[in-house]
């Protein structure tokens, strides 16, 4: 494993390299960091690619600075990143959090990206459950305490004493939940593989209708299999889709392989 910090946008982000091949970029959930993210799924995809991993703003051994969570600022640092690697073109995975800016990445920087792996992410409010933006509203840190997210953050973390800072940093970020037209979504010239459980904090059907913006939802039979790609995982909820390493690593290693026209 090659580790350490890039200096990008006055942040010092961490991140860790395992594998070689063809470069993928992970990017984790809200409170989350590599390991409670991806230590299901990352050893198997090093296994035939460069994975790296990345802790955003605040997140696990990265340090809080003075901005707010957006995912245009942290879609920034991952362009930033890049370049600090010197890696001109990587794929991203990102899951929930890590998935909106997988996203702003390929929008903003669409040179910067092959292909998306998006886990668990609603494009528009209407997209998740009714009542989830109150339920991240209620949350309060001692609620996580005894999670393998708190556990992570207190072995992990420069600073332990700052995890309610970062519960707060991301109630806050969930009052300005990102939004991205249709037209932005239809326009992404990266293929997108989507990814969400059947029981996830997003509905199904909104999975579905993301599909159909990316050229899916088609009679594949009759013209041809879409760019992109959606998987729907059986049984799955919002926090277990992160633990399906078995499923998500060949469904992924295919996905990257394939030749798409």
């Amino acid at each position: 494993m090659d580790n350490g910090y890039a200096p990008v946008n006055g942040l010092d982000l961490y991140y860790e390299i395992h594998g070689d091949g063809d470069p993928v970029v992970l990017l984790h959930g809200a409170f989350s960091g590599i390991g409670t993210s991806f230590g299901a799924v990352a050893p198997a995809l090093a296994e035939r690619r460069q994975v790296i991993g990345v802790e955003l703003q605040a997140h696990a051994r990265t340090a809080d600075i003075d901005r707010p969570i957006r995912v245009e600022t942290l879609a920034s640092d991952i362009e930033q990143l890049l370049t600090h690697l010197k890696i001109e073109r990587a794929d991203l995975f990102g899951y929930s959090l890590g998935a909106g800016v997988a996203l702003e990445t390929a929008i903003r920087f669409p040179s910067r990206v092959r292909k998306l792996v998006l886990a668990s992410l609603a494009v528009t409010a209407e997209g998740m459950h009714p009542g989830f933006g109150g339920g991240m509203d209620a949350l309060q840190p001692e609620m996580l305490h005894g999670s393998p997210f708190h556990d992570e953050y207190l072995q992990l973390a420069p600073k332990p004493e700052d995890f309610p800072r970062l519960v707060e940093r991301v109630k806050e970020f969930s009052r300005h939940t990102p939004v991205w037209p249709d037209e932005a979504i239809r326009a992404l010239t990266a293929p997108v593989m989507l990814v969400a459980g059947d029981s996830d904090i997003l509905r199904p059907e909104h999975a579905v209708e993301t599909f159909r913006l990316l050229g899916g939802g088609v009679n594949g039979d009759i013209v041809g299999l879409p760019r992109s790609r959606l998987a729907i995982l059986p049984g799955t909820t919002h926090t277990g889709v992160a633990a399906h390493g078995a499923w998500l690593a060949p469904m992924i290693d295919d996905f990257l392989d394939a030749d798409h026209g």
